[in-house]
């Protein structure tokens, strides 16, 4: 007996060498006993678990981070100056993010917990000739299994019978219509989508009944090969957590050479005392760390989030944000993202005109044109005949759900509902008037559908639809507007039909004729008075899933912003070359079908995955495979998809995007974004919206690291200068700077509105740094200016007064002021803000300066926090010289803006 799991192609042989194979019987199946044997050698029909972390283990994990270890130190060394309520503010901010790093961390067992949910908790056997039903994890392989409409399959099944069969296999391939089974063999390349005879775990029956014998269980399975595909692929760190670990290494080691450097001047050149100045450098670490970054690029990514469920993407993972401002390339699935998941008669070939069908979907609104011209029932009453037979020899409904309309049933039927709508039919009256005597169900063996109708008046008539070369064979005539029925010419009707197949539509060919001539029973409807032929050929019928005409204008908005679409699909490569010329990949757009990916080396699989456009027809590894190869050119890369099939490629991806509505659980927990309207017009919004996150973020680290480095420097001046004694702004003070600007200023960038460019630049690059030198410069600049600001007006003051409090007070309320002032320069990083719009653009930013105001007058005026803080009241005369400094920052940091501008136009490199 061959073991089941293994790689033999049992699609590619007889369905009673496959039984002999495994010493099944197509009658009694298994015995119990041999069964039971089975179980014990090749184990129970389940997939394995998993080994997990124990929970401390995950929980240890979330603090191996070098920004981690910075504030957790910085949380030590503040509480040993004494300053409680500061290292208690670090701590917490630690303990937040390790809170939600831990929520996290079982996103990839959750994935394969999905997996393993698919395979159906019970299975009906045939075993020692008797049907019984058994849990599903006693499958052994061998069992003859039987499934019906409603069943989960509960393992991969080869087929010995199929009455009607037709399966979902979204789940594996992603093609959203069922698949009509049978029990021939097919080619052993075939892949998953086009073993016909084949059922496989985790997919569902629709319609008929079938028998199988079990040729593969538990990680023999499609199912299980791709759990292990799932196990063994590595998730990538997004773009976002690469740089900040980069930029937490440079910040480490510049506060420590910083601290080292200033303890090493105080007690070599100034001859300060060796405790003095550990403690005075252990301040200044303190003060340059900037504690609120980390929560407020939380906060930052966390507005992303709800940014981006505003318009229908859910975020499962905070720096998915700004990975998908990242990408390069988007790998999309066609049928529901692209698509409209709605299948549409597009066209309609009769034998008086070529018709364009207008509407899209399944709502019954539209018309018919012929040359561009519009065309009516009135005009062609042929149309009338077509759609009578569309809504006749059919067996779903269309139901309205609010301003939707939905298919209950096939949905190729469901788009012959909509066409006869079009055409004036109502199904339901039509039915009255004709109503059903008898019906041939649609099998694969005989590829048609008939029914038997009789109308009030004694007359009775045979409807026929199905595959056109097995309709055409049983016409004879063909019907004409003007010319009526006449003979048909056979060869002609193909090559038409041929036409329109290339333009990527599944036809369907509509016949009547007239019932109770040559012998036939009225009464009931056998296949010999069908096959008698002598049929009247109506029309044929030319269906596809249309572009979303949304998709269309994203995927141009995605090109415009240098990111490029690759579609990858389940279906044939002709299918979707014509959608993808439809959705504007390209006039003749370069398709690649899963057999012509197999076997490719690395270096190939490079290069196709860089050239081709379409991928059809492709497996789980050939979808994984994509992902990885792009990924080694360098690009960053967002997959879609929905089905099991997809997870991992999800997984792997920089940014994996699940469908929401029609996605499988497997799908939703390995990827980072889940789309809640399955529409690839969402990806484009949230591509904008990750953009303009990733630039929020870079305005909130540009707002607050001035503000450590001028606290540092205020901290570093007086040893500088000899004046240790006399700080310019006391550590509960640099407190109250720190919480002010991160709470009431800062985070009002946050809310930055989406600047209008920023879908009209390319990507950036993947080894872009956080802070450019442009930006580096700025930070520097800034902070030399705060401290000349604030430093500068407490040495006039000390000078002229002598008050150390007043003149600590003016100091602090300078830092701040230069802070509100630089607030709105970190509006637009390049483009100038002394204007309208960049004044009172964002409404946060003019609310934050309002409560700032009012913090600082409570700071300056208000008795506790005088007694708190050791400030004193200002007159006039300060509060201008501080307001003079602040604007005078303003105005420098856009001087050096145009400056900047005015080099990129002379053809400098960006900064």
């Amino acid at each position: 007996m061959q073991e089941g799991g293994s790689e033999r192609a049992y699609h590619a042989e007889s369905a009673d060498a496959v039984l002999a194979l495994f010493g099944s019987d197509r009658r009694g199946g298994l015995s119990a006993a041999g069964a039971a044997q089975r179980l014990r050698e090749h184990g129970p029909n389940a997939l394995p678990e998993p080994p997990r972390k124990r929970w401390w283990q995950r929980a240890l994990a979330q603090f191996h981070d070098v920004l981690i270890y910075v504030l957790l130190a910085a949380a030590v060394l503040t509480a040993s100056l004494g300053q409680w309520v500061d290292a208690g503010v670090i701590v917490a901010v630690v303990l937040l993010n390790a809170a939600i790093g831990l929520v996290q961390e079982g996103k990839a067992e959750r994935s394969l917990e999905a997996i393993r949910s698919l395979l159906s908790p019970r299975a009906t056997v045939v075993r020692d000739g008797r049907t019984r039903e058994v849990p599903a994890r006693d499958l052994v392989p061998g069992d003859l299994v039987v499934v019906q409409s409603g069943d989960k399959v509960a393992a991969d099944l080869r087929l010995v019978e199929a009455r009607s069969l037709q399966v979902d296999e979204s789940a594996l391939t992603g093609e959203s219509v069922p698949v009509s089974k049978l029990t021939e063999p097919v080619a052993s390349a075939a892949s998953i989508g086009d073993r016909r005879c084949i059922a496989h775990a985790g997919t569902v029956v629709t319609h008929g009944q079938g028998l199988g014998v079990v040729v593969a269980t538990a990680r023999g399975t499609e199912l299980g090969r791709i759990g292990a595909l799932m196990a063994s692929v590595q998730e990538l760190r997004t773009p976002l957590l690469a740089r900040l670990e980069v930029f937490g290494r440079w910040l480490t080691a510049a506060i420590l050479v910083l601290a080292a450097g200033t303890f090493a001047f105080g007690t070599l050149v100034r001859g300060f005392g060796a405790a003095e100045m550990f403690m005075t450098a252990v301040g200044l670490a303190v003060a340059a760390i900037p504690e609120g970054l980390p929560a407020a690029l939380t906060i930052v990514l966390a507005i992303g989030v709800q940014r981006m469920a505003g318009r229908n993407a859910i975020v499962r993972r905070l720096p998915a944000v700004e990975s998908l401002g990242s990408v390069t390339v988007i790998c999309s699935d066609k049928t529901g993202t692209l698509t409209r998941n709605e299948m549409t008669v597009r066209r309609l070939l009769t034998a008086s005109a070529d018709f364009e069908v207008d509407g899209a979907g399944y709502a019954p609104h539209g018309g018919f044109s012929v040359g561009g011209e519009r065309a009516t029932p009135e005009e062609f009453p042929l149309l009338v005949d077509v759609a009578r037979v569309a809504a006749l020899c059919n067996d779903s409904r269309l139901v309205a759900q609010g301003d939707r309309w939905e298919a209950e049933g096939d949905p190729m039927e469901a788009a012959l509902l909509a066409l006869a709508a079009k055409a004036g039919v109502d199904a339901d009256e039509a039915g009255e008037a004709w109503p059903r005597d008898d019906v041939i169900p649609f099998e694969s063996e005989h590829r048609f559908m008939a029914t038997l109708h009789h109308d009030h008046r004694g007359g009775r008539r045979i409807l026929l639809k199905g595959a056109p070369e097995r309709v055409l064979a049983l016409c004879g005539f063909e019907r004409h507007d003007a010319l009526g029925d006449r003979p048909i010419d056979c060869a002609a009707w193909l090559e038409r039909a041929r036409a329109i197949a290339a333009d990527g539509h599944r036809l369907l060919a509509l016949a009547e004729r007239e019932a109770g001539d040559d012998g036939d029973d009225g009464a009931a409807l056998g296949f010999d008075a069908v096959e008698r032929g002598g049929f009247v050929l109506l029309a044929l019928t030319g269906i596809s899933d249309p572009p979303r005409e949304e998709a269309i204008r994203a995927i141009e908005r995605c090109r415009g912003a240098g990111i490029r679409i690759k579609m990858v699909t389940g279906d044939h490569a002709v299918t979707a070359h014509a959608i993808g010329r439809a959705l504007g990949l390209g006039d003749d757009p370069e398709v690649l079908s899963g057999a012509d990916l197999e076997g490719l080396g690395e270096q190939d699989w490079q290069r196709v995955a860089d050239r081709a456009t379409i991928f059809a027809r492709v497996s789980p590894e050939h979808k994984l495979r994509l992902v990885e190869a792009l990924q080694a050119r360098g690009e960053q890369v967002a997959m879609t998809g929905d089905g099991v099939n997809d997870a991992p490629a999800l997984r792997r991806a920089d940014v994996g995007i699940a469908m929401g509505a029609r996605g499988t659980e497997a799908a939703k927990e390995a990827s980072e974004i889940v789309l809640s309207d399955d529409n690839f017009a969402t990806i484009a919004h949230a591509v904008e919206e990750g953009r303009a996150t990733y630039e929020n973020l870079k305005k909130v680290i540009m707002h607050i690291l001035p503000t450590n480095g001028g606290e540092a420097a205020m901290m570093l001046l007086p040893v500088v200068f000899g004046t240790q004694a006399l700080l310019p702004i006391t550590p509960t003070q640099i407190l109250w700077v720190n919480m002010v600007c991160v709470v009431a200023l800062t985070l009002s960038l946050a809310m930055e509105p989406v600047e209008s460019a920023v879908m009209r630049r390319p990507p950036r690059k993947t080894g872009e740094r956080l802070l450019s030198p442009m930006l580096l410069w700025r930070l520097l600049l800034v902070s030399a200016l705060l401290v000349a600001a604030s430093y500068g007006l407490y040495l006039h003051e000390l000078g002229d007064s002598g008050d150390l409090a007043r003149a600590r007070t003016i100091a602090v309320n300078a830092l701040v002021a230069g802070e509100a002032f630089y607030l709105f320069n970190c509006r637009h990083l390049k483009e100038p803000v002394l204007n309208l719009e960049g004044l009172t653009g964002n409404p946060w930013a003019l609310l934050s300066v309002a409560v700032l105001v009012l913090l600082q007058g409570a700071f300056t005026y208000a008795p506790p926090m005088q007694a708190l803080f050791g400030t004193v009241d200002l007159g006039a005369a300060d509060w201008l010289k501080i307001l003079g400094a602040g604007c005078a920052i303003l105005l420098v940091v856009e001087l050096d803006k145009a400056a900047m501008r005015w080099r990129l136009r002379r053809g400098a490199p960006a900064a």
